[in-house]
């Protein structure tokens, strides 16, 4: 045990150590005190039972044994934790603050267009999308979460903490839990599309000097069907076989967005050139929030039955709906009878 205490402070020195060297990393640092001060309640708690059992001198060997083990394993979990916080600050502080975060595919909340700031309303077309992730929790076997419509019948039902639970004409006691979801990412996407760019690829590869090439590219495309225009400016890439066309006339790109394919004529041959719409693609409001669903209550410890997971599920939900249970109206309900799932919470709009 004494082992455990004095590996649990060293990991404890060592996050103190990582929240010191980088101030503005407010997340990390909160993250790091919430778990140190879980550790201390642990070593607080772990204290007095170890009191209790010195005046328990009644107390069986086993029961004592069973006791410290389940303790080990609380401060073996409080431990890896605290490497974990201390792996992502040190992930993070090597970085100098940048934040990588792999975000699954989503569909996107289109905000608002945003105002032009020149004298051109045409000359870009600028957009705002809105992205929230969602925050996955771990369902395991035996285990329910509800989802009630009113916030005070899910806080209600915490606090009473055990309720009986009819099951097929069998009573089971469950316990219902609070419980913390992880982290979750909030942006802006902003995407400005040029109206005077277009980006050019899959340029032929041909036996003629670079600056032959970009005054073909050039007159090609100022003599467009599309639209185009006076060619401003023509930068070529001869290695990557791109091209990026800027026109004189603002909004002349805006005829090319919807051509993915466009004649290209040189020596006497037609060629097929990639077209797209040359766009700036950048991040802003990048917020880390804690999900806390005030709403939802975890149900443990349902014992199992021989019905089926639904049956099952209808039986709770019927149970907690009751107001004379201290229920309420349930939006969701998810039960778990064998293995485990993931569920995703989303933030309330």
């Amino acid at each position: 045990m004494e082992g455990l205490k004095e590996e649990l402070k060293r990991w404890k020195e060592r996050v103190e150590k990582a929240e010191k060297a980088k101030a503005d990393l407010l997340f990390c640092k909160l993250s790091a005190d919430e778990e140190c001060a879980k550790a201390e309640e642990e070593l607080i708690k772990l204290k007095d039972l170890q009191e209790k059992q010195n005046k328990d001198i009644f107390m069986s060997r086993d029961t004592q044994l069973r006791i410290l083990k389940e303790e080990n394993a609380e401060l073996k979990r409080e431990i890896a934790k605290l490497k974990e916080d201390l792996a992502e600050c040190s992930s993070t502080l090597s970085e100098y603050g940048q934040i990588k975060k792999k975000v699954a595919e989503m569909k996107m909340k289109f905000s608002h267009m945003e105002d032009m700031k020149n004298d051109y309303p045409d000359l870009n077309i600028q957009c705002v999308f809105g992205v929230t992730t969602k925050i996955p929790f771990r369902l395991n076997q035996n285990q329910a979460l509800l989802t009630f419509e009113d916030e005070e019948v899910a806080q209600r039902l915490i606090k009473m903490g055990k309720h009986t639970v009819n099951l097929d004409n069998k009573i089971a006691d469950v316990r219902v839990k609070p419980f913390t979801l992880e982290r979750g990412i909030k942006f802006e996407l902003h995407v400005a599309i040029s109206g005077k760019k277009i980006k050019v690829s899959e340029v032929p590869e041909l036996s003629i000097h670079e600056d032959w090439m970009r005054d073909k590219l050039e007159l090609n495309f100022y003599k467009s069907e599309k639209g185009g225009g006076e060619v401003e400016n023509v930068i070529y890439d001869k290695q990557s076989r791109t091209a990026v066309i800027t026109f004189l006339r603002p909004g002349a790109a805006n005829s090319f967005v919807r051509c993915t394919k466009y004649p290209f004529f040189v020596n006497g041959k037609c060629y097929r050139l990639s077209v797209h719409p040359d766009t700036d693609i950048h991040l802003e409001k990048f917020q880390l929030y804690c999900g806390i669903s005030k709403k939802t209550i975890l149900l443990k410890g349902i014992q199992e039955t021989e019905d089926d997971e639904e049956s099952v599920q209808d039986m709770i939900e019927i149970h907690f709906q009751k107001p004379s249970n201290s229920g309420g109206e349930i939006e969701k309900i998810k039960y778990v009878s064998k293995g485990g799932t993931w569920v995703c919470f989303e933030e309330d709009t």
